[in-house]
């Protein structure tokens, strides 16, 4: 194979959303026989603990053949989310939170303690 055969197709059209630690590229290449087609690509920004850094990065292709149902399937996908659980977004940062939820013991006065301020 040539070197030009590794090299990906020039884009046509780009647009970029940044979300956090993540962005999101939608990019518009061309075929070798000149149709279009549609590259989705995320970016995942990890952070090492010396404070270098690497990105890891997945791509799909998405070909006019598959435009409709592939819209459809993510609007039927995406409408579910919203309607099961809302708009609002749980952080990553809370959901370590949930995840290390510990049943809460009864709360009677019998297990509470009574502090005075002078005991700090």
């Amino acid at each position: 194979m040539s070197d030009k055969e590794f090299v990906e197709q020039e884009e046509i059209f780009s647009q970029v959303l940044r979300a956090g630690r993540r962005t999101y590229f939608f990019d518009v290449r061309s075929t070798k026989a000149g149709d279009y087609y549609l590259t989705v690509t995320e970016s995942k920004k990890f952070t090492h603990d010396d404070g270098s850094f690497h990105y890891k990065k997945h791509k799909i292709y998405l070909y006019k053949e598959d435009f409709s149902e592939f819209k459809e399937m993510l609007e039927k996908a995406t409408s579910f989310i919203v309607s099961e659980k809302g708009e609002e977004v749980i952080s990553e940062r809370h959901q370590k939170d949930f995840q290390k939820e510990v049943p809460v013991e009864d709360s009677s006065t019998e297990s509470f303690t009574d502090v005075d301020f002078d005991d700090i």
